[in-house]
């Protein structure tokens, strides 16, 4: 065995006296950076000697203060985390979650290597507002950050003001970068150590466009923009060309038609087909990689370094081999595809009226395609991360992630995207793996946020608990009696009540409403239990809502009991709505 002796004191690295806390940001934000100096001025000593299993005893020959490090410091050290959050990918959107078309093997293995979850909800269906909440562990109301242009540089009011569990990581020690989309307030983004944090052309991961802008400058050096062949468009995203399905708008047209459209500059959702760049040079296949250089570059301190994948979100433009792997003709429609909609308050939601071919049955086949293909290039890429912490020992101290920040509707009730309350939005898929603490094929049935996620993670990495809004799941990990997971809570407050704000799910049943009594919005409540597709409101117009009051008053209950909890200003609105109202 290896004896070492080091001495380490504030004097000997050059740090004086913590300041205290004071009123002024300037001095807390020096507080902060004093401290993570200290920290990882000390951390590269710590880990140099870490694999020695010694002790580290101070010698006090010059009367200074100094720090005694022993062997249990390293082990708490040690833990790592790799947090991977894909973009827009539905629950259902997993093998291990029932799907029999789509095959995961890779993400099926992360789950019985640790805690499925059946019954994970995003804190609102929409990227910005999620991902806040996601970061600090806070309802969406307590970030402020409602929409997504409450992110990034936004000064109109203060938003996302508590810490992110990377701020909070980095003050004990650990090196956090992160890759793939951001997203939030770019003020919380000082934490990360990536090697690259700008583009050549200036522009920082952290700002919107994120890391499009160094993928550009990968895919402009490996594969520039080649001219259109006959029957090819230049895909929006990565300015290559792409070769559109029946269900995308320019198919069947020529780029000369398409130079006349006023309406040429489309949105990634408007997407669709096949994108001809070589599989080994697509953005997941780019982001993945970058994810696994860390893991080796870091391997031998405690890190935590975030996947944030751009897809499954549009465009849908996967790469061959992924374009064509589940053939267009042999996928099944949504069961909801052709829900009139009648008595839904989601009738206009997502411009459905207007875009006709996700109601089409043929045609959504096509996107269903696309998208299972995306998955199936991620889930090939989450394998080569599990193997290269295999590789470096890392599995069994490495605490991984996995989830979405929401879902993806995929034609179900004729809609795309995401931003309301059905299941294929607003349930997401989530995978807790940690070898040392949580035992395989841990499956949870109840139901949790992932608002939940930044409390479980200081739990599990040993960090004292901060403010959340959120609870660990730990107990419900562990089967421990716990009221956690009775019920879930997911809001919506885009544009305020002309639109469903709040969604309670217990015991499969939910109950959808705004939050204001004045509210024309119709109520909703459905049973998944025997109306898993959500064609069937219960409330709203139909003639029995009656015969339904006690259930939804039973929700309504524990809806007030989770906005008292968090404060919320809500509160009194939900309270005098009539559940009753047509």
């Amino acid at each position: 065995m290896v004896s070492a002796s080091v001495l380490i004191s504030f004097g000997t690295i050059g740090l004086g006296p913590f300041r205290g806390e004071g009123k002024m940001v300037t001095t807390q934000q020096n507080k902060r950076q004093n401290r993570r100096d200290f920290l990882k001025k000390t951390s590269a000593v710590m880990i140099a000697t870490a694999t020695a299993s010694t002790i580290l005893r101070a010698s006090d020959k010059t009367g200074k203060k100094n720090l005694v490090i022993g062997t249990e410091d390293f082990a708490q050290k040690k833990k790592n985390l790799l947090f991977i959050m894909t973009d827009q990918q539905q629950y259902k959107a997993l093998s291990i979650a029932g799907n029999t078309v789509l095959e995961t093997p890779n993400l099926d293995r992360l789950a019985q290597g640790g805690a499925y979850f059946k019954n994970a909800y995003t804190p609102m269906a929409v990227c910005g507002p999620a991902r806040s909440s996601i970061l600090t562990g806070m309802t969406v109301e307590s970030t402020g950050v409602n929409t997504n242009g409450k992110t990034y540089f936004y000064q109109d009011e203060p938003v996302m003001t508590t810490p992110t569990f990377d701020e909070i990581l980095t003050e004990s020690g650990y090196h956090c970068e992160y890759y793939g989309k951001w997203h939030a307030m770019s003020n919380h983004s000082d934490v990360y150590k990536n090697p690259e944090l700008e583009s050549e052309n200036g522009k920082s991961i952290f700002e919107h466009g994120g890391q499009n802008h160094v993928y550009m400058d990968y895919i402009n050096e490996q594969f520039p923009k080649p001219k259109l062949k006959d029957g090819e468009f230049y895909d929006t995203f990565v300015k290559r060309p792409y070769r559109p399905d029946p269900i995308d708008s320019y198919y069947g047209k020529s780029y000369n038609d398409v130079k006349k459209d006023k309406k040429k500059r489309r949105s990634q959702p408007n997407l669709h087909g096949e994108l001809m760049v070589p599989a080994e040079h697509s953005f997941t296949a780019y982001q993945a990689k970058e994810t696994i250089a860390a893991i080796e570059r870091l391997k031998d301190v405690p890190f935590s370094i975030t996947l944030s994948l751009h897809m499954p979100h549009a465009p849908m433009t996967p790469t061959k081999p992924y374009y064509g792997m589940y053939p267009a003709k042999d996928m099944t429609p949504p069961v909801s595809i052709n829900d009139d909609m009648s008595n839904s308050p989601y009738a206009k939601a997502n411009g459905r009226t207007g875009m006709p071919e996700y109601s089409d049955p043929e045609k959504i086949k096509y996107m269903i395609s696309n998208y299972y293909g995306i998955i199936k290039e991620i889930d090939v890429w989450i394998g080569e991360i599990l193997k290269t912490l295999d590789k470096n020992g890392l599995t069994d101290d490495t605490l991984i992630i996995f989830t979405s920040d929401h879902g993806e509707m995929l034609g179900a009730h004729g809609m795309r995207e995401k931003n309301v309350f059905y299941e294929e939005s607003s349930h997401i898929p989530l995978i807790i793996r940690f070898p040392s603490e949580i035992k395989k094929k841990t499956v949870v049935d109840g139901y949790v946020s992932n608002v939940d996620l930044f409390s479980t993670i200081l739990d599990y990495l040993d960090i004292e608990a901060h403010p959340s809004d959120g609870t660990s799941l730990r107990d419900l990990i562990e089967d421990k009696k716990t009221d956690h997971g009775k019920y879930v809570i997911t809001e919506w407050d885009y544009r305020g009540p002309v639109s469903p704000n709040y969604m309670i799910v217990k015991d499969g049943w939910k109950l959808i409403i705004p939050y204001t009594k004045e509210s024309t919005v119709i109520n909703a409540m459905y049973n998944l239990n025997e109306d898993p597709h959500e064609m069937k409101n219960l409330l709203g117009k139909n003639p029995n809502r009656a015969d339904y009051k006690e259930k939804a008053e039973e929700l309504r209950g524990y809806l007030l009991e989770w906005l008292k909890k968090n404060n919320s200003k809500r509160y009194k609105g939900v309270k005098k709505r009539d559940l009753l109202k047509a």
